[in-house]
């Protein structure tokens, strides 16, 4: 049993020495996916006559006609990745790219499933793993989410101290 509860606290040293990585991986997962969908939404946004002309002849988006099809693909390309730069409303961000990778993916899957199409297909899996993976843990300390979160925690507990030594009390006019 001792030999366990070494292995375990060996284990717990290993899970603190990775913490440190936590921060910088999940910045890096932003960067990396953020750039990715940023790159193919300025494509669509620079040449929009070729951009409808392959929502209308060569994706084939579920629901939506051609057009406004691009148009909320072009937007999810740009504002997306730029929440995730910006590590603003970060799950979000995380959130509404998977959702573009997995309408991307479904809309262009009579392609991407046909053999030779292997790496395509490992692409969309990555981003959508890490696009996930940053909608399930946040953007970490590197955002301006978790400089917003601090702010509130600190706007939040202000009051309650300062109520406590008389101080914010509501004075009664006379």
């Amino acid at each position: 049993m001792n030999a366990l509860l070494d292995l375990t606290a060996l284990h717990t040293a290993l899970g603190r020495m990775l913490d440190v990585l936590r921060a910088p991986f999940l910045l890096a997962a932003r960067l990396y996916v953020a750039w990715q969908f940023l790159k193919a939404g300025w494509l669509k946004a620079t040449d929009w006559g070729t951009t409808v002309a392959l929502f209308t002849d060569e994706y084939k988006v579920p629901v939506l006609p051609p057009t406004l099809a691009a148009i909320a693909g072009t937007v999810g390309e740009l504002l997306f990745p730029a929440l995730l730069i910006l590590g603003l409303f970060t799950r979000v961000g995380a959130l509404g790219l998977f959702a573009v990778n997995a309408v991307a993916f479904i809309s262009y899957r009579h392609v991407l499933l046909e053999e030779g199409f292997e790496a395509a297909v490992a692409q969309h899996v990555l981003w959508g793993v890490l696009a996930l993976g940053i909608a399930l843990f946040g953007g970490g300390r590197f955002s301006l989410d978790a400089v917003l979160e601090s702010r509130q925690r600190d706007a939040r507990s202000v009051p309650q101290a300062a109520m406590g030594r008389g101080e914010g009390r509501a004075i009664a006019k006379p």
